[in-house]
């Protein structure tokens, strides 16, 4: 949702960046919910347009450390491209471009406190909110594979965890209990069948902090928000680009692969009331899964296979705690369209994690199958 920003102010906000030219046109972009977007275009030749973003400090408290992450993910990528023989306009076309400000400063902050950055606009370039196709499900997996790929001799001690505890189950559930503890709202009484599913299932989805814990998972560079529209496609729907890096954050690829399938594998929205509706996509499923082991097996460890499945169940479940705590605090984090919004979400959640448990064995197979053909070529 644009804020209180008029497109004279904006305008004069992109002017103080080392842009080509003068802008000529400001135009609000996209569908993001976090950030403010707009596509700036100047009179210069140089490029097709940039991208101008308020970041979203009250989300992203730390716009500095942010940043930081951005521009040392955006060099490595960069350099691992020119590596494999990669130059010029085909580097910049698989990369986010960060533009300076006049100041060769990677940011600005506005006489209000709010923190600005600007990109260079990848055109000829498509994103899609709904997978519609296993070609486009196995390109999501190209790309955020890849994007591992590249990132995993990058030392993770160098990036900053943005959003602590942004993935961590257990630390989500003690704030549901609080939620639950407090019924500052009055809905507790509402959500008993919900608190026990959730409750039923919580030993097990601890199962990814007790690998890592043991010492079984390394800590990686991952994304952090693998919804299908965070790839860019070029116009024949093969993978270009990936975006949004803000989250990009220390973690395990289980997180990355689950969150990806969760958007992915579910035939119905995210909040479908008809929970009959919820039903599987394997296809889509299995064509994500053979794109990502394309890139992914070069890195994974056997241990980090294994848990892919624990991170498939994991992030539906941490999605359904989320959207009920919300639920229960009187519904202050989510957009909501009526008074049980968040609640008809968790329950589609569930559902998806019911469904997934159902098929665990299946989905189990499909990696097991995809994991053996890449074995077997390398």
């Amino acid at each position: 949702m644009m804020r209180n920003f008029n497109l004279e102010q904006v305008s004069v906000l992109a002017n103080r960046f080392d842009i080509d030219g003068s802008v000529t046109d400001i135009s609000p972009f996209g569908s993001g919910h976090i950030n403010d977007t707009y596509r700036v275009l100047t009179n210069g030749d140089k490029v097709d347009g940039y991208l101008l973003q308020r970041i979203n400090h009250h989300v992203f408290k730390n716009v500095p450390a942010v940043m930081e992450n951005m521009q040392l993910v955006i060099h490595h990528l960069k350099e691992k491209y020119k590596e494999a023989g990669d130059q010029g306009m085909h580097v910049e076309k698989k990369v986010l471009t960060l533009v300076p400000t006049g100041e060769s400063t990677p940011y600005l902050v506005d006489e209000t406190g709010n923190f600005w950055r600007m990109l260079v606009l990848l055109a000829n370039t498509q994103s899609y909110d709904i997978v519609e196709t296993p070609q486009q499900a196995r390109e999501g997996g190209l790309a955020f594979g890849h994007f591992q790929r590249l990132l995993s001799d990058l030392d993770v001690s160098r990036i900053h965890e943005v959003l602590p505890d942004f993935h961590h189950i257990g630390k989500r559930l003690d704030k549901l209990n609080q939620a639950i503890a407090s019924d500052m709202v009055g809905r507790v009484s509402l959500v008993s069948a919900e608190l026990d599913a959730i409750k039923r299932r919580q030993r097990r989805m601890h199962t990814i902090l007790d690998l890592a814990a043991d010492g079984l998972l390394p800590v990686r560079i991952t994304h952090n928000d693998t919804k299908f529209n965070n790839v860019l496609l070029d116009m024949q729907d093969k993978a270009q680009c990936v975006i949004d890096l803000d989250t990009v954050m220390p973690g395990y690829v289980a997180y990355d692969f689950g969150d990806a399938i969760r958007t992915i594998i579910n035939r119905a929205a995210e909040d479908e009331a008809d929970l009959d509706k919820i039903t599987l996509n394997m296809p889509l499923f299995e064509a994500y899964a053979s794109g990502y082991f394309e890139e992914a097996h070069h890195f994974l460890t056997p241990e980090e296979v294994g848990s892919l499945i624990e991170g498939v169940l994991l992030l539906p479940y941490m999605q359904a705690v989320r959207f009920l705590t919300d639920f229960l605090e009187g519904d202050h984090y989510y957009k909501v369209h009526h008074v049980d919004h968040n609640l008809q979400r968790t329950r589609a959640q569930l559902r998806l994690v019911e469904q997934l448990e159902v098929h665990e064995a299946e989905l189990k197979g499909i990696i097991d199958r995809v994991v053996n053909r890449y074995q077997k070529i390398n």
